[in-house]
């Protein structure tokens, strides 16, 4: 008999939960007793709680993340949460929690709703380290909590879906009731490396697999399972695209970045973010997956120019009226001799650069300007920075700020 519970205790359900209002991408409904209209956004319900920006006393930042559609980006701190718009920049609401355990390790959006994922961090953890909470801010509270025999990697959110990270499973479950549908075993995962697909209609989950360098593709909709080897080493970085249709992956050495179709497995291209071994933090694909970002603790931020073509990838991107012209990625000039010097004389090179402080984290995302990235940092600095697609090189700084320091407005 299967015990699907080996890992998990008992999920527990609040009397109302989050109902969703069909695919609606701003909107939750809430159906709870206060007779609220139920669509309600973190744009239109935020508000900024003044005694919490009073507070001006130094806190630590523990978490940052981007939502589903980098529009926006949370942080958790050891008093509690915040939430950001990027463009433009402005903080649009905050929680503070009173007393002295408000520690917030892990926030994750859902889009821009009112529902958020939370899993306590810090030396004073407002959760449990193994728990991960389900807030709704329109109701101020939790309204679902799932409960595991170790502590949580890493939480994401879907629409229809929630998927918990462990050190070596993955969870999968329904959003509305929280019932188990899937789990999955991995290896060591004490990153919590997962990444989920956001287009309606279609599921694609990818994770480590069961040996060094694989990656798993679960393609929930045809109920398919790929396993890719795609590095030697072990994974240190996953991400896919909005349609789950290309997988870009990093390895511990950090050199190589590679782009598969998660359709079939197939390594589409093979870029280069350097020569020594780095720690890759962040990989994202620009909307069109036309353009591939990467962070890592060497302090610069790489853009490299995907060249595969898009209908044989299965991707949606398409070439628009408008487009600019793209520069290609710098090749050695000794890239000719082919099979006599080693490969990296035949690597492909980023486009563009952003050179930050080394030492600390950084993650990045396209933003919603074109031909822009947006950089946050773990020690509270935003970037927006313009490339040039036509000429590459260094990228232009189009704004600074630091998200953790109370603004004027405010």
């Amino acid at each position: 008999m299967l015990q699907p519970y080996l890992d998990q205790q008992h999920p527990e359900m609040h009397p109302d939960p989050p109902a969703y209002d069909g695919y609606s991408e701003e909107a939750v409904n809430q159906g709870n007793s206060r007779g609220s209209s139920g669509n309600v956004s973190i744009d239109t319900v935020a508000g900024v709680d003044r005694n919490a920006v009073s507070n001006s006393a130094a806190m630590t930042l523990l978490h940052v993340s981007f939502n589903q559609d980098y529009g926006c980006f949370a942080i958790g701190t050891d008093r509690g949460f915040r939430i950001y718009n990027c463009d433009p920049f402005r903080e649009i609401f905050r929680r503070d929690f009173e007393g002295s355990g408000g520690g917030i390790g892990s926030v994750e959006m859902l889009f821009r709703c009112n529902i958020l994922g939370f899993v306590g961090g810090g030396d004073s953890p407002r959760y449990p380290l193994n728990k991960v909470m389900i807030w709704d801010d329109h109701q101020s509270r939790c309204i679902g909590e799932l409960s595991f025999r170790s502590e949580v990697r890493g939480v994401r959110l879907r629409r229809d879906r929630i998927i918990v990270v462990l050190e070596q499973k993955i969870f999968v479950y329904n959003f509305t009731d929280l019932k188990l549908l899937h789990q999955i075993e991995t290896v060591a995962n004490p990153k919590g490396l997962c990444a989920v697909s956001h287009v309606t209609g279609s599921f694609v989950l990818v994770c480590p697999g069961l040996q060094k360098g694989q990656v798993r593709v679960e393609h929930y909709a045809s109920k398919r399972t790929k396993f890719i080897m795609a590095h030697d080493s072990r994974i240190a970085c996953i991400t896919l695209s909005q349609d789950g249709n290309l997988l870009a992956t990093a390895s511990s050495k950090g050199t190589l970045v590679r782009i598969y179709n998660t359709q079939d497995g197939v390594l589409l291209q093979e870029v280069r973010r350097g020569a020594d071994r780095a720690e890759i933090y962040n990989l994202a694909f620009s909307p069109t997956a036309q353009w591939l970002a990467v962070s890592s603790d060497k302090g610069t931020v790489h853009v490299f120019n995907l060249k595969f073509n898009s209908v044989n990838s299965g991707s949606e991107r398409v070439n628009t009226p408008d487009s600019n012209p793209i520069v290609n990625s710098p090749i050695s000039p000794l890239s000719f001799i082919k099979g006599v010097l080693p490969k990296y004389f035949n690597s492909e090179w980023s486009v563009a650069q952003f050179r930050l402080p080394e030492g600390q984290k950084y993650i990045v995302s396209f933003g919603h300007q074109k031909n822009t990235v947006v950089i946050l940092g773990l020690d509270g600095s935003f970037y927006r920075c313009m490339f040039d697609p036509t000429t590459g090189g260094e990228m232009s700084q189009l704004e600074y700020r630091n998200f953790l320091k109370p603004e004027e407005a405010f």
